[in-house]
C-alpha cells in the first residue's frame, strides 16, 4: 500500500497528513457553526482553534518523541518528520486542553463552554485522522488470520487486505478505534440535547467515553509507546477517565439551572 496519496515535483503528499488535516477542517468548520449560537466571536475562535492546533500538534509531536527517545536520539534529523507518522493523540490533547484555557482565561471566555463545543467534534476528528494510520500501516494489533478477520463482520474486506503486511494479517486496531470515536460521535451530540445539560459534562464525558475504548484497544496493540513494562496510553486513559468522571459528578451536584450548556448566560462576546 502506497503511503503517497500524490507527488507534486517529486514531493509525496501523505495519506496521513490528508487525513489529519480533513479531520481539523471538519472539525473547524462545526465548532465555529456551534459557537455562532452562542454569540462567540468569530474571531476569537479562529484565533483560538489556529494556536490549539500548532501547539496540539507540537505536543503530539514531542510527546511522541519524548516516548521514544531511545530511537530519536540517535536519529534526531527524524524529529521533525511528522508526515511519516508518530502524533500521539494523548500528547496533543493535553496540550491543546492548556491552550485553550490559557488562551480563554486571558480573553474571559469560558473554557468548559469551548470545551465542551469541541468535545463531539474532536471525537469526529480522531475518527477520521485514524485512517491515515492505515495507510502508514501502524496502530495495528497483534498477528492473526485471514479467518479470524473475516469472521467480524464489521471490517470490509479491502481493510483485511491492507493488515496483510508482509505475508502476516494483524489486527486492525486503528479501525477499530476509529469506529469507537465515531460512536462516541454520536453519543455526545445525543446528551447535547438533553434540557439540564451542564458545563463540563460534554468533556468530561468525552475524556470517559475515548479513555474507556483506548485503554482496551491499547491492549490489542504491539506498537505502543512504554513506560518500563506499561503501556503510556492505558496509564494515562486511566488518569483522564478519572477526570471525566469527577467533571460529570461535580456538575451533577450543582442545582438544576445553573451552568447550563443550552444558554449563553456565561458568554462575554468578545472582539478583536
Amino acid at each position: 500500500m502506497n503511503p503517497n496519496a500524490i507527488e507534486i515535483f517529486g514531493i509525496g503528499i501523505k495519506w496521513y497528513s490528508i487525513f489529519i488535516l480533513t479531520g481539523i477542517i471538519i472539525a473547524w468548520i462545526f465548532i465555529q457553526s456551534d459557537a455562532k449560537k452562542f454569540g462567540i466571536s468569530k474571531d476569537f475562535l479562529t484565533n483560538l482553534i489556529f494556536w490549539t492546533v500548532i501547539f496540539g500538534i507540537i505536543g503530539a509531536r514531542a510527546y511522541y518523541v519524548i516516548f521514544n527517545w531511545s530511537h530519536y536520539s540517535e536519529h534526531l534529523n527524524e524529529i521533525w518528520h511528522v508526515w511519516e507518522g508518530g502524533l500521539a493523540i494523548h500528547g496533543g490533547l493535553l496540550v491543546g486542553c492548556a491552550v485553550i484555557i490559557i488562551y480563554c482565561k486571558k480573553y474571559r471566555v469560558s473554557a468548559l463552554r469551548i470545551l465542551d463545543i469541541a468535545a463531539p467534534y474532536l471525537l469526529l476528528a480522531q475518527a477520521i485522522g485514524r485512517w491515515g494510520n492505515f495507510f502508514n500501516r501502524e496502530a495495528y494489533g497483534v498477528a492473526t488470520t485471514y479467518e479470524h478477520l473475516k469472521d467480524i463482520i464489521i471490517i470490509p474486506d479491502f481493510i483485511i487486505y491492507g493488515m496483510n503486511i508482509d505475508g502476516v494479517y494483524y489486527t486492525p486496531t486503528f479501525y477499530y478505534e476509529s469506529l469507537w470515536c465515531l460512536l462516541g460521535f454520536i453519543v455526545i451530540l445525543a446528551i447535547r440535547k438533553f434540557r439540564y445539560l451542564r458545563l463540563g459534562q460534554q468533556i468530561g464525558t468525552y475524556l470517559m467515553w475515548y479513555s474507556l475504548g483506548r485503554f482496551f484497544i491499547e491492549g490489542l496493540r504491539t506498537d505502543s509507546l512504554m513506560l518500563g513494562y506499561f503501556k503510556v496510553a492505558q496509564i494515562i486513559s486511566i488518569i483522564l477517565f478519572i477526570i471525566g468522571l469527577i467533571m460529570v459528578l461535580l456538575q451533577v451536584r450543582k442545582p438544576k439551572l445553573e451552568m447550563l450548556y443550552n444558554t449563553n448566560e456565561d458568554i462575554e462576546i468578545v472582539n478583536f
